[in-house]
């Protein structure tokens, strides 16, 4: 008889065919058997470890979603006869499916189709997985091209196993797949249909395009009551909308999609960003370099972008000698800063740093605001190093990445080690000793990290940090990058204290990836409410009448002196509607002044969460601001403090 490991050590004798759900608690789904997920039915036939796995848990959730889908599918199919399916995999918070249907589907269609999800769910329904040979898959799909295609191709991640395949049916409707599934459909509750979009199928523009769902499952209604919460949080954080409101950039379609113009508010906010940067830099031992937009075709061969990257770059453009290439990265060019002088070991590690815009040929699918352009400006640097100096560099690099982000308000990170992928370049050696390199310098910062197997660079692996925002949601920015290959593509050399030639290693980092995107990380972490030293316009005067504008103007004057952004709405409209816009477009203060402010040189100053406070020595005010601002402190002022106490 079969012995079972369960958790904590027990074990258990079963007969052997013994479904493992029998040694499962009722609240687990599936079970963890070795490193794979299996239904509760998979049966006992050698000895095993067992582990339960809850709704709750990220693995739980997977099987969760993925059963909700099909239970989506199974629906669309019962209101939609001739509905053909395709795929419906889970995803990060939820699923989708992919359906061609007999009619164009609207978001009204979504609640019929949640209501017979709900009929479906309550009904019970087993999820029953049997095996078929190859002409018995095509046969139970004989009237479903899509799954039909996937059998004649065998694609291993739907439900191909060799010649045979795994279908799951229940109350008649089936589908191919893999599993594993919840036992039965009453263990789908907390479900939600979200929205609706298209898709081409096997993301081919060429292939039939299909309708796709979106929809979220959670293990509990609480867990799905806080993560709709969640996206109703988002959308009002969302950047593209904010942009709007607060006038600070535009996607005009005279430029083309995924090209934007910064406005003026927008571009002082980009001002403080990037001065920002490069104070940063410069006290931290780089040196700013600048280099142009396009390069000759032979400089992206011989850094492999044509061979390994040319999707993502534009088409060329002829000039009579040669074919030129708008770049999609910076580092070439800094390469070229390097060789155009004979270097020592003495200029080692050299750190060159660059804000470069970059232009990469994005599909017109994933673009998106901020977040996904076509012409972005990157913070990026280059550090050449020997391979002695490597490991200390990039713990440098950390220690310069953590500062600049707990600077900007992200103090919690989820950090990758990602190694070589599939299409690389440079021998294996080198890339072992780049990976040793991360790993140990990621040991000895004492930062958590996890490994993303073959997620790297084509040219080294990486070391990539996700910021969590204000509502949780996590953001990839900065990366550190540890490339052996390039050097050895460009020949870059130096000259030892051994008076012979050696080959430096090479950095790539970036921190806040391009500006752009970073941008839009902000506007949605700060719901578009900047501190005080990153807003467009910090300080807003409101005089009360016309005769109060020249005073107004003079304390206008005054803050700008100490180095802050003020403005004067010298509109016409009244008081409290000049108040509104001031917190429409929310500026961290507003001063109002009037005869009695004037007189006593205070103003009334409102901060941009409501709470108003009078009689505010304007001196005391401004100092307090200009102070807050130089420090690019994140908390606001403390206005009851500036005023002075009653005698």
């Amino acid at each position: 008889m079969p012995k079972v490991t369960l958790p904590g050590g027990e074990i258990r004798e079963v007969a052997s065919g013994s479904p493992v759900g029998e040694l499962l608690p009722e609240g687990a789904i599936c079970a963890r058997v070795g490193d794979r997920l299996v239904d509760r039915s998979w049966p006992v036939e050698e000895d095993v470890s067992v582990e339960p796995v809850l709704a709750s848990e990220p693995d739980g959730l997977h099987v969760l979603r993925h059963s909700t889908a099909h239970v989506m599918a199974q629906a669309v199919c019962d209101l939609y006869p001739g509905a053909r399916y395709a795929i419906g995999p889970p995803i990060e918070d939820g699923f989708y499916y992919d359906f061609e249907l007999p009619k164009q589907l609207t978001p009204e269609d979504l609640p019929a189709i949640e209501a017979r999800m709900r009929e479906i769910a309550a009904a019970a329904q087993p999820f029953v997985r049997e095996e078929l040979d190859r002409a018995g898959a095509l046969g139970r799909f004989a009237d479903q091209p899509y799954k039909r295609e996937i059998v004649e191709t065998a694609e291993a991640d739907e439900g191909a196993m060799g010649e045979r395949f795994s279908v799951y049916r229940n109350d008649g409707w089936a589908d191919l797949c893999l599993g594993p599934h919840v036992p039965s459909t009453d263990r789908l509750a907390a479900f939600k249909l979200l929205s609706l979009a298209g898709a081409y199928w096997r993301g081919d523009e060429h292939r039939p395009q299909l309708q796709r769902i979106y929809g979220t499952a959670w293990a509990t209604e609480e867990d799905l009551a806080a993560y709709l919460h969640r996206l109703e949080e988002a959308e009002r954080r969302d950047h593209r909308k904010l942009g709007r409101q607060l006038d600070l950039f535009s996607f005009p379609e005279e430029l083309g999609a995924g090209l934007l113009v910064w406005h003026p508010r927008g571009g002082l906010l980009r001002t403080a960003i990037e001065d920002f940067e490069r104070e940063i830099h410069l006290a931290s031992g780089y040196v700013p370099v600048f280099t142009p937009h396009p390069a000759r075709s032979v400089l992206w061969e011989t850094s492999g972008h044509l061979a390994k990257y040319r999707e993502n770059m534009y088409p060329p453009m002829q000039a009579e000698e040669a074919d030129y290439y708008a770049k999609p990265m910076n580092c070439p060019f800094h390469v070229l800063v390097y060789k155009s002088q004979t270097r020592s070991y003495r200029d080692l590690p050299m750190r060159l740093f660059e804000l470069g815009t970059i232009y990469r040929h994005e599909r017109a699918g994933v673009l998106h605001g901020l977040l996904r352009v076509r012409g972005g400006t990157q913070d990026d640097s280059h550090i050449i190093c020997t391979e002695d100096q490597l490991v200390e560099e990039v713990l440098r690099v950390f220690d310069i990445l953590q500062r600049i982000y707990l600077t900007f308000g992200f103090e919690d990170f989820v950090i990758n080690l990602s190694t070589k992928p599939g299409e690389a370049i440079g021998e294996e050696s080198m890339w072992r000793k780049a990976t040793e390199a991360l790993r140990l310098a990621l040991d000895r910062s004492g930062l958590g990290y996890s490994v993303a197997e073959g997620e790297g660079a084509f040219y080294g692996p990486k070391v990539d940090f996700h910021a969590r925002d204000a509502i949780g949601r996590l953001w990839q920015l900065g990366t550190v990058q540890c490339d052996y290959a390039l050097p050895e593509r460009f020949q870059m050399e130096y000259m030892g204290e051994d008076n012979e030639r050696h080959r430096p290693v090479m950095i790539h980092r970036a921190i806040l990836g391009t500006i752009e995107r970073f941008t839009a990380v902000l506007i949605e972490h700060y719901a578009g409410a900047f501190p005080l030293w990153l807003a467009p316009e910090q300080v807003r005067l409101i005089p009360v009448a016309d005769r109060h504008a020249e005073a107004a103007g003079g304390l206008a004057a005054m803050l700008r002196a100490r180095g802050l952004r003020a403005e004067i709405d010298a509109s016409r409209e009244t008081v409290p509607k000049k108040i509104r816009a001031a917190q429409l477009m929310k500026i961290p203060y507003t001063l109002v002044v009037g005869d009695r402010e004037i007189e006593a040189g205070t103003a009334a100053v409102r901060a941009r969460e409501g709470a108003e406070v009078r009689g505010v020595p304007f001196d005391a005010f401004a100092e307090a601001a200009a102070s807050g601002a130089a420090r690019r402190a994140l908390t606001g002022i403390d206005l009851a403090s500036l005023v002075p106490a009653a005698p």
